[in-house]
């Protein structure tokens, strides 16, 4: 795999959208491995981890090692794995437990739509980031696109203890976005590809406990259908996915990160409809249309502030 670090605001804003419609397709893989056998979400998720960390320690091992990746200091290092890898556990783990506790449909739009804002407030406290008047706009309309495009057909019931939760969530995810930026304000963004390796070592090793309380050998009637549901999920939506979302986080600035993340779920509606033969509804086609016109709206602005910026470095 190549250098991912200190890439151009386009290229970052590229891996995004990749990370973010692979993402998408994790939730589809998922429902058919439930579908097929009796594995748990939280065991699913050690797998998750645990796969994803095989795939790029291998990637890591092939890698020819570069002198630049020990200009970070230890504690720098610590900082970026150790936060990295627990805001990654606290977020998937609290949003499976929400999911069980008040339903998928609130679940995910409470963590998809809570995590922008909170992401917004950090990034304006503690990097000074603004979003503009463009910018809350389109904020705006990706929320009340998520909003119709997961909440549309109705029939939902919404449970304090499980929106908790999904908030939990959501600061998790906040929490994963906001460092990996902190951090790569001053081009230290560090090595994605070993950010990803580590933060799945330290996930893997907190779900432990709850997976195996949970079954981690499922018991099912298609082994192999289920294994390569299991490979996939490990190295598309995981392996893939995080090593070039921290590569573009950590350029792109943090509001703009969580609005083109809310693709994940434009991604698995498409599954659902043109894979899973789910009917495609007024509500997933007003929903999709809104969350991608606020997508392509700060991808542009974004563009925009990065010509702007390097115009104004550049020599008279």
């Amino acid at each position: 795999m190549s250098d991912l670090s200190a890439v151009p605001i386009g290229r970052s804003l590229f891996y995004l959208i990749v990370a973010g419609v692979a993402w998408g397709t994790a939730g589809a893989a998922a429902s058919l491995v439930f579908l097929v056998s009796d594995l748990g979400p939280l065991a699913l998720s050690f797998w998750r981890c645990a796969g994803g960390l095989v795939l790029l320690l291998g990637a890591l091992a092939v890698r020819r090692r570069r002198a630049a990746r020990a200009a970070e200091s230890r504690r720098r290092w610590a900082l970026r794995v150790l936060g990295t890898g627990i805001g990654l556990t606290l977020f998937q783990s609290a949003y499976f437990a929400a999911v069980e506790s008040t339903g998928l449909a609130v679940a995910t739009v409470v963590t998809l739509g809570a995590g922008p804002v909170l992401i917004a407030l950090g990034a304006r406290l503690t990097m000074g980031e603004r979003l503009g008047r463009g910018g809350v706009i389109a904020v705006v309309g990706a929320l009340a696109g998520l909003v119709v495009l997961v909440l549309g057909g109705g029939g939902v019931a919404v449970r304090p203890a499980g929106v908790a939760l999904a908030v939990l969530s959501a600061a998790g995810y906040a929490g994963i976005t906001l460092l990996t930026r902190w951090l790569g304000r001053d081009g230290g963004g560090g090595d994605p590809l070993a950010t990803s390796t580590w933060a799945f070592a330290v996930g893997a090793v907190g779900l432990l406990p709850m997976a195996a309380s949970e079954g981690l050998v499922p018991h099912t009637a298609e082994p192999a259908e289920v294994v390569g549901l299991l490979v996939y999920v490990a190295a598309v939506p995981t392996a893939l996915a995080y090593a070039l979302y921290f590569a573009g986080a950590a350029v792109v600035r943090a509001a703009t990160v969580s609005v083109i993340m809310l693709l994940e779920p434009v991604s698995a509606a498409v599954i659902a409809v043109t894979v899973l033969g789910e009917r495609l509804t007024g509500a997933t086609v007003c929903g999709t249309v809104l969350l991608l016109a606020a997508v392509v709206g700060l991808a542009a602005s974004e563009a925009r502030g990065a010509m702007g910026r390097r115009r104004a470095e550049a020599p008279a």
